[in-house]
């Protein structure tokens, strides 16, 4: 029979422990300035492509994949024409060869000809040495739109993202912009 001080000490570090695992495993929450505060950009455009490539890393290990998807738009903080590749990480090559990420945007988010508003930001080593822009807390960062009754949307995700509830997409074009011009200054 374990003495009472001793199990009381065993279920108090196993309390401790899982409260630091839970205390490390929480998703950051953005509101719309937080994002475009911390983002290179916000692109509005359309899916054209989408690739997935594996890289076998010495330090990093093997079979990191990455998915990067090519949207051709404008910047919404200046309006200027821009072709941008996001990453994230996982994704599939073929049906066996990739991985599962749960932070990764849905297959219906990344679909080619998906109209969206990327959120971006260049990272210089996302794993395995690769640089480029990084889709903002991948999932997080990429919504879709929708039109209704001749008016665009910005489908929003819900509370605690940058884009919390459906939004016209020339009032979020309107406030990016504000946002943007308030951060250069």
């Amino acid at each position: 029979m374990i003495p009472k001080t001793l199990t009381a000490l065993l279920l108090g570090g196993a309390a401790l422990a899982g409260v630091s695992v839970l205390g490390t495993a929480q998703i950051e929450r953005l509101d719309l300035a937080q994002m475009v505060q911390r983002a290179d950009d916000a692109l509005l455009g359309k899916i054209v492509a989408r690739n997935v490539i594996r890289i076998d890393h010495e330090v990093d290990g093997p079979e990191l994949y990455f998915t990067s998807l090519t949207i051709e738009g404008r910047s919404l903080s200046t309006n200027e024409p821009r072709t941008v590749d996001v990453w994230f990480g996982g994704g599939f090559i073929n049906e066996t060869e990739g991985v599962f990420n749960s932070e990764a945007p849905s297959m219906d988010d990344q679909k080619i000809g998906n109209r969206v508003v990327a959120f971006y930001k260049f990272e210089d080593n996302m794993g395995g040495d690769l640089s480029g822009n990084a889709l903002m807390t991948w999932h997080g960062g990429l919504y879709r739109t929708f039109e209704s009754r001749g008016t665009t949307f910005v489908q929003g995700r819900g509370n605690g993202y940058a884009i919390p509830s459906n939004v016209r997409l020339s009032d979020l074009d309107a406030q990016v912009k504000a946002l943007a011009q308030a951060k250069r200054k």
